[in-house]
């Protein structure tokens, strides 16, 4: 039996994700949802439009974590709120987002898209935390493969390297494709890639990169235990409670 490319894991995941959980009921009528970014989120977008324009789902309200999710949903007919409309007052009944490493402890590196800050407000302020990932994403330990993001105030910039290196980081600031000059957040800061040499702890780690001053947020995301769906390469999904 062939198997599936990371991009059909990708699709897998989150189809098969969204539909267990409206079986499940942890996706309902009127239910605050949290949508996320990156190519594992967007095939859950499709799939929860899926049910809401076949009448299945009504009255979901939806919030987004980056322009890319918002431009998505407007596409697929699915109206955007924003964490401070009346209708959702700061908190979310369940947010749905990718990742780009998962610990065995389920903690995350997250923000290889860029959009870290609005994807932790949303996750950290969801009663379910649900992460969809292909088999690549689950590994020993973080911060020593993939880069850690940590969006930083641009006058900030020197400043925080010099923190980051004293807490033995390598950094790196994050080029922008075809355009000249670093990628830009959402929210007009930049991003700094920082990888260890060694294994780190990244629950002590999330709070001391935070308190730099300067930083805007950090890609751990330890505060907030998900559940996790996981594709595979043989066609299965497994579930990591």
């Amino acid at each position: 039996m062939a198997q599936l490319t990371q991009s059909e894991q990708k699709r897998l995941v989150g189809t098969y994700a969204v539909n267990e959980l409206v079986k499940e009921g942890l996706i309902f009528d009127g239910a605050k949802v949290g949508l996320g970014t990156g190519s594992t989120a967007l095939p859950a977008v499709e799939r929860l439009a899926h049910f809401i324009i076949n009448g299945q789902l009504k009255d979901i309200k939806v919030v987004t974590t980056s322009f890319q999710t918002t431009i998505a949903c407007e596409n697929l007919g699915i109206s955007v709120y924003s964490m401070n409309s009346k209708e959702i007052q700061g908190q979310l009944d369940i947010a749905i987002d990718g990742a780009d490493e998962i610990s065995p402890e389920k903690n995350l590196i997250k923000g290889g898209g860029a959009a870290l800050l609005l994807e932790k407000i949303v996750a950290y302020n969801a009663k379910r935390f649900i992460v969809v990932a292909d088999e690549s994403k689950i590994v020993d330990s973080l911060g020593t493969k993939f880069p850690l993001p940590v969006e930083v105030i641009p006058e900030a910039r020197f400043a925080v390297i010099r923190r980051l290196e004293e807490l033995g980081a390598h950094c790196t600031l994050r080029e922008a494709v075809k355009k000249c000059g670093p990628v830009i957040t959402d929210n007009g800061n930049i991003i700094l890639d920082i990888l260890w040499d060694n294994p780190v702890k990244p629950e002590i780690l999330e709070d001391t990169i935070k308190s730099i001053t300067g930083v805007v947020e950090v890609g751990f995301f330890t505060k907030n235990k998900p559940q996790v769906f996981v594709a595979h390469g043989d066609g299965s999904v497994t579930k990591i409670e």
